[in-house]
């Protein structure tokens, strides 16, 4: 068999095998600005799950109770619509992204590319003996390199396995799973180990095929895309035709040199100058590269750089253009709806059941009797007393059966048996009569309950 040549895909040569791309790196003004960003965010992913807003957690996942926490907000598996509107408006924003600025979120906020470009590949570069450039590593590095970046690799995959954890535990009681036996909470540890497992097959072997091979955004691409929406692109009117070193004045070729310098620093071992490509991540080092060389052959730089494919091609770029219309609008809506939402969103639900056994009961002559369950939810993260009066009818009167538990702990619900008594002329024409109580609590507006009496007819 012929050794492998060219590849078929970015990651993969003409025989199937695995191409390993060691990227060189170029540090020019686009890689210090995604620098920035990147340990930004690797900050706030470990700062997060600590914050707390009124006593709350800024964000908690809470699965095993069914609770999700953002913002300081709690939200209850019956909370499908505002949940709804939340997830919705995350996907709606990344096509309105998308659309106008490209793949954004791939190169500048994606996980697998903060991690990867600012955290996993300097490490490699550090223990290859290719700090500060990359590409091949040194020759004659012992096992010993190799086993303590392994060692590194495990470390940190730990630890960034225990703060994922920490958005759906609270980090007290994480820090006590971390504290005891694994024998005690063996699920969590087996979610702990899965995890970091799956880190380190994702940073030490899968790599940039998580973005080129897995990951199915890019693909989505071309549906939000345009001819207009920003990209990493390549000037092809300028640079074409290529010709290698200096070009003399008055030449007639393009202003690609065709050093290949920016194919050499692509983590996902493209070409850029193949055009639009679902590899590319937009991560700005090929324009990193291509200025460094427009400046040691005295050309202006530029060649690649943040465009659209209409700029490109010398034609009039519109901000305004029917696709991010409708997505801004639709955007817009899901936003107030949201808004709106979390506004006359209580700090606690109250539901009516109907009790069981006998629909009503005649405890005397004229007078009647229906038996409920008012189920009492405390979201806050205060101990609430809640009070529950009679709207309407004025001769409905209520009875609570355990007052005491009216009193909620943060957190917390519970069930407290109710007796609605009320004349039996209320009943007499339909069998039922309309009835409306009001469930309070000393800082929040009452919430309305409306529901139906039955009795004789």
């Amino acid at each position: 068999m012929e050794s492998p040549t060219l590849p078929v895909l970015s990651t993969m040569q003409q025989d199937g095998s695995r191409r390993w791309l060691l990227p060189r790196l170029s540090t020019g003004k686009w890689w210090h600005r995604r620098r920035l960003v990147a340990y930004s965010l690797m900050v706030l992913f470990v700062v997060v799950p600590h914050l707390r807003i009124a006593g709350k957690p800024i964000l908690l996942l809470d699965i095993a109770e069914l609770e999700f926490t953002i913002l300081g907000k709690t939200f209850l598996p019956t909370d499908t619509m505002l949940l709804a509107l939340l997830i919705l408006s995350f996907l709606l924003s990344i096509v309105l992204i998308t659309a106008l600025a490209g793949r954004l979120w791939c190169g500048w906020a994606c996980p697998q590319t903060v991690y990867m470009e600012y955290l996993f590949r300097p490490l490699d570069r550090l223990f290859d003996g290719t700090t500060g450039k990359g590409g091949t590593p040194r020759k004659g590095r012992s096992a010993g390199w190799k086993i303590a970046r392994l060692v590194t690799y495990v470390l940190l995959c730990m630890f960034l396995a225990h703060t994922f954890l920490a958005y759906f535990v609270s980090p007290k009681i994480l820090l006590s799973w971390i504290q005891s036996s694994p024998a005690e909470h063996p699920i969590a540890f087996l979610v702990m180990g899965g995890t970091t497992g799956l880190m380190l097959f994702d940073f030490l072997y899968f790599r940039e095929q998580m973005c080129t091979l897995a990951c199915p955004y890019g693909r989505f691409q071309s549906v939000m895309l345009d001819e207009q929406s920003l990209i990493v692109g390549y000037d092809h009117v300028r640079g074409e035709p290529r010709k290698k070193g200096k070009h003399r004045e008055g030449e007639a070729v393009g202003d690609c040199v065709d050093c290949n310098q920016c194919v050499v620093v692509c983590p996902t071992g493209i070409d850029i100058r193949e055009g639009l490509q679902m590899e590319c991540i937009n991560c700005t080092q090929c324009i990193d590269a291509c200025d460094h060389v427009m400046d040691s052959v005295g050309t202006p730089r530029g060649l690649i750089r943040y465009s659209s494919q209409d700029a490109i091609a010398g034609k009039k770029n519109r901000l305004l253009r029917p696709r991010t219309i409708i997505y801004s609008m639709i955007l817009a809506v899901v936003f107030g709806g949201l808004a709106f939402a979390l506004a006359t969103h209580a700090n606690f639900d109250a539901q009516l059941s109907r009790g069981r056994g006998e629909p009503y009961s005649v405890v005397r002559i004229g007078q009647v009797t229906n038996r409920f369950f008012l189920e009492l939810t405390n979201r806050s993260a205060q101990t609430q007393t809640f009070t529950v009066t009679v709207v309407s009818p004025e001769k409905a009167k209520l009875q609570i059966l355990d007052p005491e538990r009216l009193t909620v702990p943060a957190g917390e619900q519970t069930s407290i048996p109710v007796n609605v008594d009320f004349p039996a002329s209320l009943t007499r024409d339909k069998g039922n009569a309309p009835v409306e109580l009001e469930v309070a609590t000393e800082n929040e507006a009452g919430q309305s309950i409306r529901f139906h009496l039955l009795g004789p007819r």
